[in-house]
């Protein structure tokens, strides 16, 4: 496993993080989430990704579980508030009440004291942004988390959050946006703001629900239980026969390069220095072992260019659809 700063901090994580979405509480029992997280122990991933919503706050308790007998100075946890975690009007959102109750929560569930980064799962339009700002710094105060972050926020939304930190005496160091080669939306605008700021990328679904994979073929449906037939319109943009087609053509390129194309996919992301890590989620062990491998992957130049012309107009990249990901309303 290789480390990277995370953003402008001092803070090292690991290259391949480790996140629990979908997974832990949902689609995998507790025994195998536990034998993943410790292949990715095993692998020498540090750094592990939940949030209060996963599986309805059963993920942080599940990978809480999985952790707890693990040196905790040795591990970042990321853990994220926003969603709605009970059925009143204010368990959901970037309130100072939802944020200073849902870190006690989180820190419960998670069994630790703290958490690494603090992370704001979307921009909330409903509460003013110095609100959420300095409920971030009075919990990085209290000392229940050392660093804060964002997660699918414009390049906006960045600037402004962190200008705020700097007044507060607190430290934005990550946002955690979708990147992938299929999905390049932060590229034109978050990337370059952030690469400004000092702030770095913990990217989810480098491997696009697993259509980087090679699992889903023209003309077939998504096998049952994969990611492709329960994610929706997530997935459902690439799982045409003329994306799957073009992503079938990179199984090529990838056994030039000795790797996998999950390999391949993570490594692609890794080669922009803004990303710190790159989070992998799993359903079996392996899944993890053969994802972490990614690690330390170099991939040259031309290599790169082939796939993007492989690739062609199936890729997204537009800026605008970063704002999509935040909705006006809480609902």
């Amino acid at each position: 496993m290789e480390f990277r700063h995370l953003g402008r901090s001092g803070m090292l994580v690991s290259e391949i993080s480790y996140g629990n979405w979908l997974t832990h509480g949902g689609q995998i029992e507790e025994d195998r989430a536990v034998a993943c997280v410790r292949a990715a122990l095993d692998a020498g991933i540090t750094t592990f990704d939940t949030a209060d919503v996963y599986s309805g706050t059963r993920a942080e308790s599940v990978l809480g579980r999985a952790l707890s007998d693990e040196r905790r100075e040795g591990l970042e946890v990321l853990t994220k508030v926003y969603g709605a975690t009970g059925p009143g009007p204010n368990d959901r959102g970037l309130s100072r009440k939802h944020m200073m109750e849902s870190i006690d929560a989180s820190l419960r569930r998670l069994q630790t004291d703290y958490v690494d980064v603090y992370q704001a799962h979307r921009y909330d339009f409903e509460t003013p942004l110095e609100e959420t700002m300095q409920a971030f710094a009075d919990i990085v105060h209290a000392g229940k988390s050392h660093y804060i972050g964002v997660s699918e926020w414009t390049a906006e939304q960045i600037r402004e959050a962190r200008d705020l930190a700097d007044d507060l005496g607190v430290q934005l160091v990550s946002n955690q946006p979708q990147y992938s080669m299929l999905w390049r939306v932060i590229e034109a605008e978050v990337v370059p703001t952030s690469v400004e700021l000092g702030i770095g990328q913990v990217v989810w679904s480098p491997i696009a629900g697993g259509v980087l994979t090679g699992k889903y073929q023209p003309g077939r449906a998504a096998p049952k239980g994969s990611r492709g037939a329960s994610l929706g319109q997530f997935v459902e943009r690439w799982m045409t026969d003329e994306v799957l087609t073009r992503v079938g053509e990179l199984e090529q390129v990838a056994k030039e390069a000795d790797l996998t194309r999950a390999q391949l996919a993570v490594a692609w992301v890794l080669r922009n220095p803004n990303v710190s890590s790159a989070i992998v989620g799993a359903t079996r062990p392996e899944q993890v072992t053969e994802n972490a491998a990614a690690a330390g992957v170099r991939l040259d130049d031309e290599l790169v260019a082939r796939i993007d012309r492989i690739l062609g107009d199936a890729v997204v990249t537009d800026p605008a659809e970063t704002a999509k990901a935040s909705s006006r309303t809480r609902d």
